[in-house]
């Protein structure tokens, strides 16, 4: 898997922005589909595979309970 993309949960972020969640959604589409930037055929693709991710990746945060720790921190920023 991408060795960029850090971990957004607590105890390893105790402050998640939404560019750290897109961020990460991004290095996952690229490494997944093998393209930095994809053609302007494939862009569209590209870009509603990222907003998928972006989304899914926000709402496993919202939804993960992580022992000994507070309510998660997903900021819209």
């Amino acid at each position: 898997m991408c060795r960029s993309i850090k971990t957004l949960r607590e105890p390893f972020t105790e402050d998640v922005t939404a560019d750290d969640i897109e961020a990460a959604a991004l290095q996952y589409v690229r490494k997944i589909s093998g393209f930095r930037r994809p053609a302007a055929h494939n862009a569209e693709a590209f870009d509603r595979a990222v907003a998928a991710v972006t989304a899914a990746t926000r709402e496993l945060l919202e939804n993960l309970e992580v022992r000994g720790s507070r309510p998660p921190s997903v900021s819209t920023r």
